[in-house]
């Protein structure tokens, strides 16, 4: 018996819509493996794709065979031992038979399933259902995306854009009305030949007349071009702008000397993360990095996450940078603020009731959402306990959560972002 299985590449996406059907259908296996993917990579493979294994029993693959055809007759030999519906005892000791493989003492066996998924498909499943909470359109000025949009039909345009049907309905139109009656005349003309050359014969003035009347009416009717320029139609296109909202994300890092070389990873992963995600779902966002330890400082992206400038601990700097730059660079009614906080939690104890005012006074009545994450083992300090009053305060649009180890790190922030139902 033959089998086909159709096993030919993908040739200019052919089977795209193929594929999506496949991703689609194992989403809870290729979630899963971005999951673990993004626990265990480094910041610079971020954007890679990832290979996804699939177990074998899951994975239906159609098989053409062709029948043996015909009537076929077949004797089948009896036994004395067995009947129908009985079980085969394995035999003891193993089988005498020798693989490459290893062998298994379970009655069955899988073998999974690998391919690869491409970037763009990896970071779709790594940010699906995320978005910005309490994102609110507050200006819709200044806006630089458009879409085209069909605008109906013009007489001017670009050749690749005519609009045939339109352009022979208005030639045709065109000839109607300027032949119209020479048309009419000639039909009538023809007719009346027709009778004389019937009835009359030998009158040859009037027959020579009308001839030379069909001769002059044909002449004329035939110097009316069949398509001139002036029926040209065109599809008219234009652009229509197409308002984005503008946000920008502060993103604020601790990086005094409590914070080990292990814990300041974690918070580049939690920021690099919000940074990919940030710059993939949003056209029109700025972020503002912003390091602290006794004094805060606002920098660069390459210096935010690898610069080695470190000291004690003052976190309000930090907040009061935010606030400053809030107030010059980002007024309220035209942009959508965001912020997110990383620490280990480790404040002067004088210091962590000036933030807890900062916030509720001078940040949190302006901003659309603030996410604090402490990354540490230990048992909270100050600063979260005051953090939590702002949070009774701001339900809303203040959330904290808690990072151990990097694999808290995807958990945590789908939790933070994850999509919020419209009540």
């Amino acid at each position: 018996m033959s089998h086909v299985i159709d096993r030919r590449l993908n040739g200019k996406n052919k089977s795209t819509v193929n594929r999506q059907r496949f991703l689609r259908r194992y989403r809870d296996h290729i979630k899963k493996a971005v999951e673990e993917a993004v626990s265990r990579r480094s910041i610079t493979d971020m954007e890679h794709g990832e290979q996804i294994s699939i177990p074998g029993r899951d994975i239906d693959e159609p098989v053409l065979h062709h029948g043996r055809g015909g009537k076929q007759t077949v004797v089948h030999p009896g036994n004395k031992e067995f009947t129908t519906g009985d079980r085969i005892a394995r035999p003891q000791g193993g089988a005498g038979g020798k693989g490459a493989g290893k062998a298994s003492n379970s009655g069955e066996g899988m073998d999974e399933f690998v391919f690869q998924i491409t970037q763009e498909e990896f970071l779709d499943f790594m940010f699906e259902d995320l978005e910005l909470p309490n994102l609110v359109k507050r200006h819709l000025t200044g806006s630089d995306t458009f879409k085209t949009v069909r605008a109906g039909i013009s007489s001017e345009g670009n050749p690749s854009r005519i609009n045939i049907v339109r352009t022979l309905r208005s030639a045709h139109a065109r000839r109607i009305a300027l032949s119209g009656s020479s048309r009419t005349k000639l039909k009538a003309a023809q007719a009346e030949l027709e009778r004389l050359k019937r009835e009359e014969p030998d009158n040859f003035g009037d027959i020579q007349a009308l001839e030379a009347e069909i001769s002059k009416l044909h002449a004329r009717i035939n110097r009316v071009p069949f398509l001139d320029t002036f029926d040209l139609k065109y599809n008219l296109l234009t652009k229509q702008p197409n308002p984005s909202s503008k946000a920008v994300m502060f993103c604020l890092m601790d990086v005094s000397g409590s914070m080990t070389q292990a814990t300041k990873d974690i918070a580049k992963r939690f920021f690099i993360l919000l940074y990919l995600f940030l710059k993939r779902n949003y056209d029109k966002i700025d972020v503002v990095f912003i390091r602290h330890h006794t004094s805060a400082r606002e920098v660069d992206e390459e210096e935010f996450f690898y610069s080695r400038e470190t000291g004690g601990t003052i976190v309000s700097s930090a907040l009061k940078l935010m606030q400053e730059i809030m107030a010059e660079r980002y007024p309220i009614n035209e942009w959508n603020i965001y912020a997110a906080q990383a620490s280990d939690g480790d404040n002067w104890n004088d210091d962590s009731p000036i933030c807890r005012d900062i916030l509720i006074k001078q940040i949190m009545p302006f901003v659309q959402y603030f996410t604090y994450v402490e990354i540490t083992p230990r048992e909270h300090q100050a600063l979260w306990f005051e953090y939590e009053q702002v949070c009774e305060a701001f339900a809303d649009t203040f959330a904290q959560q808690q990072l151990v180890s990097a694999g808290d790190i995807y958990p945590v922030f789908r939790e933070l972002f994850q999509r919020r139902l419209v009540t």
